[in-house]
């Protein structure tokens, strides 16, 4: 009954799995099964963006006694303050800001008449409240209590103007920002399938400059935050 494990690039995986001693060797092409503490999981590695994560998902759901989903990965911070470099985070609600009736205010979600769907009696526009705690416990997953929750963004544009920061801060008041997120929640909420998305903040939304990043960083706590899930039940 296995636990499919998502991230977008090899390298995110490469961090995830850097704690255990030998790794399995991961294609973006195959998913094969291994045994971590006597959990069967399969390493699944989508490629960017949610289009990729959706169709990698689709593979994915149909594995036999699937028991659910863990996407890890890198993602911005729109305060470093709140959330530094290499800090981990629980997404608690994914976001989709790019989803409904673009006009001069923005994009109103609600502005084609068109929900995306219904989840559990609710109906899904532009955003999907999570369950990490629920989706722990059915998994039987470890998970740190220092790990604060996060309200996550998933765009196909990574933002990169000031202007955007500050308008998506504005509309949304997200945490943080990704690329895949929401749509590997929302399939597993029509799926009815546990899913868990643990982010490691990698730099500042909007920002090039060096000192607002650290890639390495979050990647080896990528590695820690795995560990703690599979290896601290």
């Amino acid at each position: 009954m296995p636990i499919a494990l998502v991230t977008a690039t090899a390298r995110e995986m490469g961090g995830a799995l850097s704690f255990m001693q030998d790794p399995p060797e991961v294609r973006p092409d195959r998913e094969e099964l291994f045994v971590l503490a006597g959990r069967e999981i399969v390493p699944c590695v989508s490629g960017v963006g949610v289009i990729n994560a959706a169709l990698t998902l689709g593979r994915v759901l149909s594995l036999p006694g699937l028991v659910g989903v863990v996407n890890l990965g890198l993602a911005g911070a729109f305060d470093l303050r709140a959330l530094p470099l290499g800090s981990l985070c629980v997404v608690r609600q994914e976001i989709w800001p790019e989803y409904g009736l673009l006009g001069p205010a923005g994009v109103d979600p609600r502005g084609l008449g068109l929900a995306q769907g219904d989840v559990a009696g609710f109906t899904v526009w532009d955003r999907l409240d999570l369950h990490p705690r629920q989706a722990v416990q059915r998994m039987d997953l470890g998970v740190s209590k220092f790990w604060p929750e996060a309200v996550s963004l998933t765009v196909s544009g990574v933002s990169g103007t000031p202007d955007r920061v500050a308008g998506l801060e504005r509309d949304f008041k997200a945490d943080v920002e990704n690329m895949e997120g929401f749509a590997l929640a929302y399939g597993c909420a029509r799926a009815g399938v546990p899913f868990l998305e643990l982010r490691a903040v990698s730099n500042r939304v909007g920002a090039r400059p060096p000192e607002d990043w650290d890639a390495d960083l979050a990647l080896e706590r990528l590695g820690m935050a795995c560990a703690a899930l599979f290896m601290n039940r």
